[in-house]
């Protein structure tokens, strides 16, 4: 990594360049920039992959444990209570299958961005082998069910079936589970396992509900309309002109299926996204089968804790972000591994060094210009990085006005990176239009067309690649509101600021679990977070029947201490976060997430690390149980 040598790089010029890209897309509404996709807009989430819509009279059951959401945490959290010899389970999906956010997200060319070997839970017990390092949407599902047929979890489902009420009562020592479907459940216990990215937004456009053409969310494709499959083919655009609004992770993924099968289309920009080479490979199967027994988690810890900043022997998975790592703290760790850490901190990157009073004393105390060369040198890294970035795209887009505009200013992790091989060449494409709105957005819509700084864009379709709500309250993204003790809804205990005990258990919430990042440990491999949660759920339900105890809840000093510990890890990353360009991770550009709200500050591993060694003294403590 070069050495922090302004002589070489204008910082100054480099952090002004950013900060005027920012600056152009600031909102004073953030959030509220975007519709809820009810009342009017309920269409957007209408489910269109349904073969048979279920027919089905009310159920009445009292179960052990109900379990909201059947994606990947839904599936591993049944699985790993029927590990511990709890069968009485009950999954509640309001899709028609398994999958979670794999079964909404089957737009084009739909896949993951981390390793299938690490991101793929359970792929030791299953034997199942990915075609590819980095798995499509379509495999994503294959597996899903391959999972749910190992473990025998369609018989213990309810698909298309939403939660409307979640209740405690005190009286029965339990749940009372409400359904669309007229179900009255009575649980001992439940499991929130809805996912941190489920319910779709859209961008408050004066006019979609004025557009006569045909429009939908990508998390909700339409292929009766397009034609085609997840991998592309969409000839029934062939006479189309398709707009598409957004440029994020998704919209990198779909533009060159569209691209390649429309009459014309227009990529409607508000801010460029990274977009590094993906370099996919086929799988060998050979090899994936001669691992040695445990592989799978000494893989996925391995690309966790290259992700931290902390030293290993090899990196394992070797892709996109470990490289990223590798780049941003490798010169300095072999430099001073402490001042590494140190530099992770000051870059505010996807998890903070664990700083102890006397490695503050030690590096930060009266050596403040010492400090300042590692954020330096750390910017400078970054900076050389994002530069690469930029010149892929000088390399590839064959129009220079297209590149300049397709080019991302901001710093590395200010959003998540994206890996495509085909996206910027779709741009050189005849019938393809970037339209750079230079961080305003579409300014309206019309009947036939979409609006932009005075130009009309005519068109046949919208296709709205606008992601998810990320900050929004938990009982909206949810779709139904918990009530816990005394009617205390969980929307009015986190009014002020998530509170919980290890991220799982909620003081007021007896025998509830949250599966989520919020005060637990954000990982790149959601996947993996999720089955160390499951894990560690399995335990608590386990040990209390063991002991003959029917009700547990965090005590009033567990969730306190545990949020104390949050905000005081919670990494000093709000310089680097003020300064991003708006977008989910800085809650668009305006800090109002607290700290309290934060992942453990420690990094997943140090959290899963946590739970185990908790498990380990097996006295449950921090609840009370009776």
């Amino acid at each position: 990594m070069p050495a922090a040598d302004t002589s070489q790089i204008d910082l100054s010029a480099v952090r002004a360049k950013y900060r005027a890209e920012r600056d152009k897309r600031l909102r004073v509404d953030g959030n509220e920039q975007y519709e809820e996709v009810a009342g009017d807009f309920a269409y957007f989430v209408d489910d269109p992959y349904i073969d048979e819509v279920v027919q089905r009279g009310p159920e009445t059951r009292d179960v052990d444990v109900v379990i909201i959401g059947g994606g990947f945490g839904g599936m591993l959290a049944a699985v790993r209570l029927q590990e511990q010899g709890i069968d009485d389970v009950l999954i509640i999906e309001k899709g028609g299958d398994f999958g979670g956010t794999w079964y909404w997200n089957r737009y084009p060319g739909a896949s993951c961005d981390i390793e299938s070997y690490i991101y793929f839970p359970l792929l030791e017990e299953t034997g199942f082998v990915p075609q590819q390092k980095y798995t499509n949407a379509g495999e994503t599902l294959d597996y899903c069910r391959t999972i749910a047929e190992t473990y025998g979890l369609a018989d213990k489902a309810l698909f298309q079936t939403e939660v409307t009420a979640n209740e405690w009562v005190e009286e029965s020592c339990r749940w009372r589970v409400a359904t669309s479907m007229g179900d009255e459940l009575a649980a001992r216990y439940v499991v929130h396992a809805n996912g941190p990215l489920n319910r779709p937004k859209l961008p408050a456009i004066d006019g979609i509900l004025d557009f006569k053409g045909h429009t939908f969310h990508t998390s909700r494709w339409d292929y009766g309309y397009t034609g085609g499959t997840t991998a592309g083919g969409l000839n029934g655009l062939a006479d189309k002109k398709v707009a598409i609004i957004g440029t994020g992770a998704t919209a990198i993924q779909c533009v060159p299926h569209v691209a390649a099968s429309a009459e014309q289309l227009y990529v409607f920009q508000r801010t460029p996204s990274s977009v590094e080479v993906r370099n996919n490979a086929d799988t060998d199967a050979d090899w994936l089968l001669a691992q040695d027994e445990g592989w799978h988690d000494e893989r996925r810890r391995n690309f966790e804790t290259l992700l931290a900043g902390k030293p290993v022997k090899r990196d394992l998975v070797a892709d996109g972000w470990t490289d990223a790592f590798k780049l941003l703290v490798g010169g300095l760790r072999d430099k001073a591994p402490s001042r590494a850490r140190l530099a992770l901190w000051a870059m505010g990157g996807l998890v903070s060094p664990k700083l102890y009073k006397s490695g503050l004393k030690k590096y930060l105390t009266g050596k403040a210009m010492a400090f300042m060369n590692i954020a330096e040198e750390m910017e400078i890294a970054d900076y050389y990085k994002m530069q690469g970035i930029r010149d892929r795209v000088d390399r590839v887009v064959e129009d220079r006005a297209t590149a300049e505009a397709l080019k991302p200013y901001y710093r590395l992790f200010c959003k998540r990176p994206c890996f495509h091989d085909d996206y910027l060449a779709s741009f050189n494409r005849p019938n393809v239009q970037l339209v750079d709105t230079d961080g305003r957005g579409v300014s309206r819509i019309t009947e036939n067309a979409v609006m932009f700084d005075g130009s009309a864009y005519e068109v046949d379709c919208i296709i709205f690649a606008t992601g998810f709500e990320v900050g929004t309250d938990y009982a909206r993204r949810a779709g139904y509101q918990i009530n816990g003790v005394d009617g205390l809804a969980i929307s009015n205990k986190w009014a002020d600021g998530m509170a919980s005990y290890h991220g799982l258990h909620v003081h007021g919430f007896p025998n509830a679990f949250f599966f989520g990042p919020g005060q637990a440990g954000f990982s790149a491999n959601f996947t993996y977070a999720l089955d160390e949660q499951s894990r560690h759920v399995a335990y608590i339900v386990a040990a209390l029947k063991q002991r003959g105890k029917k009700r547990s809840e965090a005590t009033a000093k567990a969730e306190a201490d545990w949020v104390a510990e949050i905000v005081r890890k919670a990494r000093d990353a709000e310089a680097f976060q003020e300064a991003c360009t708006p977008g989910y991770y800085n809650n668009e550009g305006q800090l109002t997430r607290r700290r309290q709200d934060q992942a453990y500050g420690d990094g997943p591993v140090a959290f899963f690390d946590r739970l185990a060694a908790w498990r380990a003294e097996d006295r449950l403590d921090g609840l009370v149980i009776t």
